[in-house]
């Protein structure tokens, strides 16, 4: 009895992971050729303000925590010290430009290609920091058995206004319950989210803080 449970779980995980791809394929393919002509202005734009390069790559973990890397626009001016050597925080590199391309998450559209080359999903939990990797506890290192996505259960569930630790849960949350379904939900709950501009970062700051690890260890 087991064994055929097993076989229908995998059978059920193949299948959503099918449909998935295609709808990743389908939507950011359509995606990219429509907002063709938004990339290109918002390229120009950052050139001209930020200067080079225009895209922001960075490696980052994916499915099963492989490597990858992520495209999004640059934000932030390359300058990172000050003429006393030390090092500048992010709320001095970021632009009032840089600020309105992440209060409208304009600067996560090159993410697109990421889904459409695999190595993202339009839904999912969102990549974070390599150096993340040796400080989750191992229920939360579960995020990395799907995906990554440019939105998630997290992101629209408070998205930067919260903690580490309940995103993390969130993320988790929906390893073990993903559908298709539920990812039209969340797709929905994101296009209104960006117009309303919830929860872009928690108040008082200009980026998210660090991820130091967790003191707390997640009982499975």
């Amino acid at each position: 009895m087991n064994s055929k449970l097993k076989i229908q779980n995998s059978k059920l995980a193949t299948s959503l992971s099918a449909s998935k791809r295609i709808l990743d394929v389908l939507v950011s393919g359509l995606a990219l050729l429509l907002l063709s002509p938004v990339l290109l202005i918002i390229a120009v734009l950052v050139r001209i303000k930020l200067g080079s390069p225009v895209l922001f790559r960075q490696q980052r973990p994916g499915f099963n925590c492989q490597l990858f890397t992520i495209y999004k626009f640059r934000t932030m001016i390359s300058k990172t010290h000050d003429a006393q050597g030390n090092q500048l925080p992010d709320d001095q590199r970021l632009t009032s430009f840089g600020l309105w391309l992440r209060a409208t998450s304009l600067d996560e559209l090159p993410e697109l290609l990421n889904v459409l080359g695999g190595q993202m999903s339009l839904v999912g939990p969102r990549p974070l920091m390599v150096k993340y990797l040796g400080r989750y506890t191992p229920e939360q290192n579960r995020r990395h058995e799907v995906k990554p996505g440019i939105t998630g259960w997290a992101q629209v569930n408070g998205r930067n206004n919260m903690t580490w630790e309940q995103k993390f849960e969130y993320d988790v949350w929906y390893v073990d319950r993903q559908s298709f379904w539920l990812d039209m939900k969340i797709l929905f709950l994101t296009a209104w989210q960006v117009i309303s501009r919830k929860d872009i970062a928690k108040e008082g700051h200009a980026t998210v803080d660090e991820f130091m690890g967790t003191d707390k260890k997640i009982e499975n």
